[in-house]
C-alpha cells in the first residue's frame, strides 16, 4: 500500500507537497481524499492528488488527519480539475475549490447534530408542584414535555418555556429528562415528495428524437454530444425525462443543468413527480441553498442516495458515479458562465466530463449557441430537431411596434408602454388571461443626470450611473451595491435640476398598477427575490393564476411553462442590442425568442409585442419569423469574416488596480511580454481602458488575445503572468472564452 501522499493545500500558490501516510491510514488515503496536514506550526486542509511508495522530499511529516472514510473527490472530478487548470489558465487548487462546496471542504461528511429532550420517566403531579415552588423553569419544561408525549427539539423547548441549557442539564442529572442527540439531514424545498405523474404520449417528433438519443445512451464512448434543437413548447423536457428513465433502468445516474435558479423549483417538481414515487432520489444543487442544505445534498449524491441531480452551473461538479447522461437545458444561456474565480463555462465542462466518464451529453435549446451549432456543422456534434409544439399549439404571433412613430394622438408612443401593448393587456385582463412584461433592467429610473451641466450622477466606486429605486428611496449602483439617498442637487455644479431618465422594472410595475388598477401585478427581479423561497412562491402564485401581470427581468424569460399566459410584452428590445460586444445580436435574438416562447402554451393563441427603436435590425426580423437557421447563417458569416468565435478563441485579460497608473502600466507590460511569447498567428491587442473603466473602486485595463490554438495560448499566458511581479493591490483576471468583453 502507498506510504506517501502528494497534496495541494486549499490555500497555496499551486505547489504540491509530500506527506507520509501513517500506518493505520494506509489503504484509506487515496487520490481525491481530503486530509489535514501540518504546515509549520499549524494545520491546514488539503486534497490528495496522488499516492506513491517513495518520495524524494526531505523531512516528510505525517498527515494529521482524514476528513472522510470515502474520498470526497471522484477520479473523474480530479481529472476535470486538472483540465480546468490547463484550459482556464488557473491554479489547480482554485479548480478544486470550485468543485468542492465550502461546507464540504471544511466539515467533511459530518452531519448536523440536533438536540432533543424527552421525559426519562413518568412525573407525578406532586413532583411538578414541588418543582414549581423551587424551580419554576424546571417545572415548566417537565410540564411541556409531559403534554408533548414524545421528544421535543431543545431549541423549541427553550423558546416555549424559558428553560435554559443549565435547566435541562439539572433535570437530566436528577433523572427526570433525557437529552438525545440525533444526526439530522437538511433537505431543501425541492427534495420534498410530489404527487405521481404519468408519462404522456410522445409525439412522432419526440419519439424520433428519443430514438436518436438511444445509441449514445447505450455506447457513449462511440457517439458525439447531441444538440436537441426544439422550438419553445416542443416538449424537450419530456424527451429528457424519457432518456433519463432509460439511463436509470440501466443502473446509471443522470445530471440535469438549468441556467437560472428560478427554473429549479419547476424542474425539480416535474422530475420528482416522475421519479421520487419510484424510490429514486432527486438532489438539488444551487447557490441559493443554505450551507447546511448544500452540504447534505452533496453527500446524498456522494453516498449514492440520489441518482438524479438538478442544479445550476455549479452542479456540473456533482459527485455522481456511473454517470449515464448529462442534460444541459437552455445550453445557450450566459448564466452557465462563471463570473468569478476560475471563469469556467458549465456547458463546456459538461461536454468534457461526458468524454471523461464516458456518458451521453444532450444540449437542449430553441436557440442553440452559435458555438454548438458550428460544432454540428463541423461534424463534432449531432443534431436532433423538434419543429412543432407538442400540444399542437401554434407559435405566438410576433408584432413589432416601432417606437419612433407617432400614434394617432401624436404623443402616446413617446411613453414606454405603447397604445398597442396597453390595449393588448386590457384585452387579456377582460378574458381572464395572463400577461408577462419583460425588461432586462432593474430599478425605477436608470439614469440620473443634471439638466444644467449634463453630467450623470455616478457611483463613486464604478464608472456607471446610479439608478433610482423609488420603493427604497435610494440611488443604487448595480455593480458594487453602493447606495445613497437620491441627490436633491447636482454633485458637480450644485444645480437642483436633476433629471431622471431611463426605465426599469420598478417603473414598469408602477405604471401597470396605475393603468390597470384592478389587475393583480407582481414583479420578479433581484430586488424582489431576496429571500430563499421567493422564486418558488411567486412562480407558484402565477401558475395558480393569482397574478394577472408578471413584470420581470431575464429570470422569467426562459424555460417556464404557464398555460394561462397569452401575451408577452417586451418593453424595450434595444437595451442589449447596441452594446459594444460582438455577441450583442446573438444574445438579443435568443432572448426575444425565449421570452416569446412563454406565450400561447395553453389552449388560447399567444401574441408577442416587441417595442423597439430599431425595428429592421436582423436580430429582430429573424426572431419575428422564429428563423434560427437564417439568423445563424448570416451571423456566422459575419463572425467568420472578422475572425470572431467560434472561428477563434478569445482570452480577455483584465488588470485591476487601486490606481489607473498601476493598471495601465501592468496591462502594457502584460501586452508586450505576451505578444513576444505567443506565435505570430495569435493577435494580442495593446492595453486599453476597459469599457467599464472602474468597478468597486478598482481601475481596469484590458488586453485581448485571440487565436485558434487555445492550449498554447493559455500556456503562454500562465508563463507570462508568472514572470510579471505585480505591484501591491494589483490583480490580473483571466477569462477564457468570455461571454462579453465589457
Amino acid at each position: 500500500m502507498p506510504r506517501f501522499a502528494r497534496v495541494i493545500l486549499d490555500r497555496s500558490t499551486g505547489k504540491e507537497l509530500d506527506y507520509e501516510i501513517p500506518e493505520p491510514w494506509r489503504g484509506r488515503v487515496t487520490e481525491g481524499s481530503r486530509v489535514r496536514v501540518p504546515l509549520r506550526n499549524r494545520q491546514m486542509l488539503a486534497t490528495v492528488v496522488s499516492t506513491s511508495d517513495a518520495t524524494d522530499a526531505k523531512g516528510v511529516r505525517p498527515l494529521a488527519g482524514i476528513m472522510d472514510e470515502k474520498p470526497q473527490m471522484t477520479p473523474v472530478l480530479m481529472r476535470l480539475a486538472k483540465w480546468m487548470a490547463e484550459y482556464y489558465a488557473c491554479d489547480e487548487q482554485d479548480a478544486l475549490r470550485c468543485i468542492l462546496p465550502r461546507a464540504v471542504r471544511e466539515t467533511g461528511n459530518a452531519p448536523l447534530r440536533r438536540k432533543f429532550a424527552a421525559l426519562a420517566r413518568e412525573v407525578s403531579a406532586a413532583e411538578i408542584s414541588a418543582l414549581q415552588a423551587k424551580a419554576p423553569r424546571q417545572a415548566a419544561a417537565v410540564g411541556y414535555l409531559q403534554n408533548a408525549r414524545g421528544a421535543v427539539p431543545v431549541a423549541k423547548l427553550e423558546a416555549q418555556t424559558g428553560a435554559t441549557a443549565a435547566t435541562l442539564n439539572t433535570l437530566a442529572r436528577r433523572g427526570l429528562v433525557e437529552i438525545i442527540v440525533e444526526a439530522v439531514r437538511r433537505a431543501p424545498r425541492g427534495s420534498h415528495e410530489f404527487v405521481v405523474s404519468e408519462p404522456p404520449l410522445l409525439s412522432g417528433e419526440q419519439e424520433k428524437a428519443l430514438q436518436g438519443i438511444r445509441p449514445a445512451l447505450a455506447d457513449p464512448a462511440a457517439h458525439k454530444p447531441i444538440v436537441l434543437k426544439g422550438i419553445t413548447g416542443s416538449g424537450k423536457t419530456e424527451v429528457y425525462l424519457r432518456a433519463i428513465a432509460e439511463v436509470l433502468e440501466a443502473g446509471k445516474t443522470a445530471l440535469v443543468l438549468v441556467p437560472e435558479i428560478s427554473l429549479t423549483p419547476q424542474t425539480v417538481e416535474r422530475f420528482s413527480s416522475r421519479f421520487s414515487p419510484k424510490g429514486i432520489g432527486v438532489a438539488v444543487l444551487h447557490s441559493h441553498l443554505g450551507e447546511g442544505e448544500r452540504h447534505d445534498e452533496w453527500h446524498r449524491v456522494r453516498d449514492g442516495k440520489a441518482r438524479i441531480v438538478i442544479g445550476a452551473r455549479g452542479a456540473v461538479f456533482a459527485p455522481l458515479e456511473k454517470l449515464g447522461l448529462i442534460v444541459i437545458d437552455e445550453e445557450h444561456d450566459n448564466s452557465y458562465k462563471q463570473d468569478d474565480g476560475p471563469r469556467y463555462h458549465a456547458r463546456d465542462l459538461a461536454v468534457v466530463r461526458g468524454r471523461m466518464e464516458p456518458c451521453a451529453v444532450l444540449l437542449g435549446s430553441a436557440t442553440p449557441s452559435l458555438e454548438s451549432f458550428e460544432n454540428f456543422r463541423k461534424g463534432k456534434y449531432d443534431l436532433l430537431e423538434l419543429t412543432h409544439r407538442h400540444d399542437g399549439c401554434t407559435l405566438p404571433v410576433f408584432r413589432v411596434v416601432d417606437m419612433r412613430l407617432r400614434s394617432k394622438d401624436g404623443e402616446r408612443n413617446r411613453q414606454f408602454l405603447s397604445p398597442k401593448l396597453c390595449n393588448a393587456i386590457e384585452a387579456r385582463l377582460a378574458k381572464g388571461e395572463q400577461t408577462i412584461l419583460f425588461l432586462n433592467r432593474r430599478g425605477f429610473f436608470t439614469v440620473l443626470t443634471c439638466s444644467a451641466c449634463g453630467k450623470a450622477v455616478q457611483c463613486p466606486h464604478c464608472s456607471v450611473s446610479l439608478a433610482l429605486h423609488r420603493a427604497e428611496d435610494a440611488a443604487r449602483c448595480h455593480l458594487c451595491g453602493y447606495s445613497r439617498k437620491p441627490p436633491k442637487c447636482c454633485p458637480e455644479c450644485k444645480d437642483p435640476r436633476i433629471a431622471f431618465t431611463g426605465i426599469g422594472t420598478e417603473k414598469v410595475e408602477a405604471a401597470v398598477r396605475k393603468l390597470f388598477p384592478k389587475a393583480r401585478v407582481a414583479r420578479m427581479d433581484s430586488d424582489t427575490m431576496t429571500h430563499k423561497n421567493a422564486y418558488h412562491e411567486t412562480l407558484g402564485a402565477f401558475r395558480s393564476r393569482k397574478i394577472d401581470i408578471l413584470v420581470g427581468t431575464q429570470m422569467i424569460a426562459k424555460g417556464l411553462h404557464f398555460p394561462g399566459v397569452t401575451l408577452v410584452g417586451i418593453v424595450s428590445a434595444d437595451s442589449a442590442l447596441h452594446l459594444p460586444d460582438f455577441r450583442a445580436g446573438e444574445r438579443t435574438f435568443q432572448l426575444l425568442v425565449q421570452v416569446a416562447g412563454r406565450a400561447g402554451r395553453g389552449d388560447a393563441a399567444g401574441e408577442v409585442i416587441v417595442q423597439t427603436f430599431t425595428p429592421f435590425h436582423p436580430s429582430l426580423q429573424f426572431a419575428k419569423s422564429h428563423d434560427f437557421d437564417g439568423f445563424a447563417e448570416q451571423e456566422l458569416e459575419m463572425r467568420r469574416n472578422f475572425g470572431h468565435p467560434p472561428y477563434s478563441h478569445i482570452v480577455l485579460l483584465t488588470v485591476r488596480a487601486d490606481t489607473a497608473q498601476k493598471a495601465e502600466f501592468v496591462a502594457r507590460t502584460l501586452s508586450h511580454q505576451l505578444a513576444a511569447a505567443v506565435p505570430s498567428s495569435v493577435m494580442v491587442s495593446p492595453a486599453a481602458p476597459a469599457p467599464l473603466a472602474r468597478v468597486r473602486g478598482m481601475y481596469r485595463y484590458q488586453v485581448v488575445a485571440r487565436g485558434r490554438q487555445i492550449r498554447a495560448l493559455t500556456k503562454a499566458i500562465k508563463a507570462t503572468m508568472d514572470a510579471i511581479k505585480l505591484p501591491k493591490d494589483t490583480h490580473i483576471v483571466v477569462d477564457v472564452d468570455p461571454m462579453a468583453v465589457l
